[in-house]
């Protein structure tokens, strides 16, 4: 009688001894399994960072619309293109940027990589006013929507969200159709927009950009 009720007891011991060790594994592979967020404030060096939090501190949000289609099967590297501000921008170093400022920036490079897809590389280098002075600046490009309905029919349009004056980097997957935009606070460009299929990319006109915009050299 003894060693029948013993092993049932055996039995029940040994099973949770099985189940304990799967149970802690399945709870560890929920935690570790947690998806990258789109905005993220890392640069992947602490030196880099620190330059970003500065020259973040020298930025305020803009918002400013396409004037022209710039097209990456088309426009070569130098290639020129304008965006007009939405609104006055007033910048950390006292200078005002009033709504209608032509934004000025160059295609860095336009190139088709391996598998043929083509990305573009944009960047802003200064604003100019209506008098015909021009202002050196930095940009970051933080977000991009295609024009709105009646500009262009082919894409729909949802206002930008602005910059919310704390994130430093951007990896924003299908940010427009069938294009990823990569961009952060103090790189060399505004921004590079990366095809992810074949297709013919093109920030059309009247599309718009959230920006990150300060006065080149301030400190």
């Amino acid at each position: 009688m003894k060693i029948e009720s013993g092993l049932p007891l055996s039995l029940a011991g040994l099973f949770l001894v099985c189940l304990l060790p799967q149970s802690s594994r399945a709870q560890e592979t929920k935690v570790n399994k947690v998806d990258p967020p789109a905005v993220s404030s890392h640069t992947g060096n602490s030196s880099q960072t620190a330059e970003a939090v500065n020259t973040a501190k020298q930025m305020v949000p803009a918002e400013a619309e396409l004037t022209k289609t710039v097209d990456a099967r088309k426009d070569q590297p130098g290639t020129a293109f304008e965006a007009r501000l939405r609104g006055t921008v007033h910048l950390k170093d006292g200078t005002t940027l009033p709504h209608g400022t032509l934004l000025v920036g160059q295609v860095a490079t336009d190139q088709m990589r391996n598998n043929g897809v083509s990305q573009l590389a944009l960047r802003f280098t200064e604003a100019k006013l209506k008098d015909g002075k021009t202002i050196p600046i930095v940009a970051t490009i933080v977000g991009i929507t295609g024009p709105p309905s009646g500009v262009d029919n082919g894409y729909g349009y949802d206002a930008p969200v602005p910059w919310d004056s704390k994130s430093l980097r951007y990896d924003d997957v299908g940010i427009m159709s069938h294009v990823d935009l990569h961009s952060r606070i103090g790189g060399v460009n505004s921004g590079t927009l990366v095809a992810t299929d074949k297709s013919d990319m093109k920030l059309r006109l009247g599309s718009r950009m959230s920006l990150a915009i300060g006065e080149k050299g301030a400190s």
